[in-house]
């Protein structure tokens, strides 16, 4: 009996000691996986974390998506924006601080606020610039509602500065700069001050007799006319089945004739003072335009920013690689 207890003894003492061993190896092996799971993600949340960071205080990467800055900047570029160079955004598109001493130089390419961008609410706008900016610019959930890419920031070169007055003349530009006595044309101030040339025309003049033609017959449209001189109509015939090149020419001359054909129009009248005037632009702002002229949604048409919804400066085009480099 004694030898029986003896063996019965030794199996459950193998047994239980066997079982404890089988228990403390699957406790390891869970613990190990979970471990593992836990450091990936660890790791994970530290690196989106440095990403929003860098890209929120130090630099942004940004994809082109307008052909706005052609040919300097080409749509699907990948640039480097520095968000140091005018102060540092405490949140996206919040207040900047250590901006006292930066300030926009003319001719710098820079990055900001589409002043007619249509918000979703703040909580959206700034959840999408998470995404934008932790995603490296690989992801936009910011879309207009026909599903293509809203345009929260516009990249532009900055071109008048405060006290300048600058006018359009068939598409050309003209700046009085502080100081002169009568305007200047674009190409001339910026050789004999050293800027860029890169600012480029693709219409020709001769376009343009067209393009009036064909506003004066929207304007002829408007005051409910279903006639018009047939030298307007040959005129614009000319152009027949082009788009509409320069949209700021095309309402100012349209705001024009409608003054000829209706001078009690005080809308018309209202409309058509202010493109005669110009655009005067106010210290502490800048009028960005697209280096692309004939092709861009810029000041001429929203008027001048002010210097705090300028958030970064471009540096280089980081991609395609064979056009990689600093921006002009």
């Amino acid at each position: 009996m004694d030898k029986l207890y003896s063996f019965l003894e030794r199996k459950t003492e193998s047994y239980l000691t066997h079982k404890k061993a089988v228990k403390a190896t699957l406790k390891a092996e869970k613990h190990g996986f979970w471990a593992e799971v836990w450091s990936w993600l660890d790791a994970f949340i530290f690196a989106i974390v440095a990403v929003l960071l860098i890209n929120q205080f130090l630099f942004q990467l940004f994809v082109i998506p307008s052909p706005s800055m052609v040919d300097t900047i080409n749509v699907g570029d990948r640039v480097v924006v520095s968000k140091m160079s005018y102060g540092t955004e405490v949140y996206p598109a919040g207040p900047k601080i250590f901006d006292s001493s930066k300030r926009v130089q003319r001719d710098d390419i820079i990055t900001f606020y589409n002043p007619e961008y249509e918000s979703k609410g703040p909580l959206f706008d700034i959840l999408s610039q998470i995404v934008y900016m932790g995603t490296l610019s690989l992801v936009n959930i910011d879309r207009n509602p026909d599903g293509t890419m809203a345009e929260r920031l516009f990249v532009k070169r900055a071109s008048g500065f405060g006290s300048d007055q600058v006018y359009f003349e068939d598409g050309n530009v003209l700046i009085r700069p502080a100081g002169y006595g009568e305007s200047i044309d674009e190409q001339t101030f910026r050789s004999e001050n050293g800027y860029s040339d890169a600012p480029s025309r693709l219409l020709d003049s001769s376009y343009y007799p067209g393009l009036q033609a064909w506003a004066r017959l929207y304007a002829l449209q408007d005051a409910g006319m279903t006639s018009a001189p047939n030298h307007l109509i040959s005129s614009y015939q000319e152009i027949t089945g082009s788009q509409v090149g320069d949209l700021y020419e095309f309402s100012k001359e349209r705001y024009l004739y409608s003054t000829l054909i209706d001078p009690s129009d005080r809308e018309a009248r209202s409309s058509y003072s202010r493109y005669r005037a110009g655009i005067y632009v106010p210290e502490g702002y800048v009028l960005p335009l697209g280096d692309n002229r004939d092709n861009s949604r810029d000041g001429r048409y929203f008027g001048p920013v002010s210097e705090d919804v300028i958030n970064g400066k471009v540096l280089f085009r980081f991609w395609p690689l064979n056009r990689a480099g600093a921006v002009e």
